[in-house]
C-alpha cells in the first residue's frame, strides 16, 4: 500500500496514462508474485482504495471550478448538478469517496482510460 501511495501522490503532477503504467508495472508484478496465496478479500479492498486514490488525483487535477464543471457535464451530470458538486468545500479524499463523483468516475471508466482491476487480474491469474 506505501508503493502504491507514493506512485499516486496529489503533488506528482503527472499524466494518468503514464501513472496507470507504473500502476500496472508494479501490481501485475506484485499479483504475479502472492497469486499462490488467497488475498481475493485483501486485493479487493486495496482494489477499492486505489480507485478512491485516482479518484481524488483527477478531482485534484481539475483545479479550477470551471474545468470541474465541464469535465463533470462530460461524465453525464447536468449543467446544475454539475456546478452544484464542483462548488463543494470538501476536501480531496472526502469528495473522492462521494456518491456523485463515484457515479461518475465509475470503475468500468477508470478501466477505459487504463487503470488495472486487480480483482480480475488475479482471478485470470489464479484460474491458469
Amino acid at each position: 500500500k506505501k508503493a502504491l501511495k507514493l506512485l499516486t501522490k496529489r503533488n506528482r503532477g503527472i499524466s494518468l496514462t503514464r501513472m496507470f503504467e507504473e500502476i500496472q508495472r508494479k501490481m501485475r508484478g506484485w499479483l504475479q508474485y502472492y497469486s499462490i496465496g488467497k488475498l481475493t478479500d485483501f486485493i479487493q479492498r486495496l482494489d477499492k482504495w486505489l480507485r478512491a486514490r485516482i479518484r481524488q488525483y483527477i478531482w485534484k487535477q481539475w483545479k479550477k471550478l470551471k474545468t470541474k464543471v465541464t469535465n463533470l457535464q462530460k461524465l453525464g451530470l447536468s449543467q446544475r448538478d454539475a456546478y452544484v458538486f464542483a462548488s463543494t468545500r470538501k476536501g480531496y479524499w472526502r469528495t473522492a469517496h462521494s456518491k456523485t463523483l463515484s457515479y461518475s468516475l465509475t470503475n468500468r471508466k477508470l478501466e477505459q482510460l487504463g487503470l488495472m482491476n486487480m480483482s480480475k487480474t488475479i482471478q485470470s491469474i489464479q484460474s491458469d
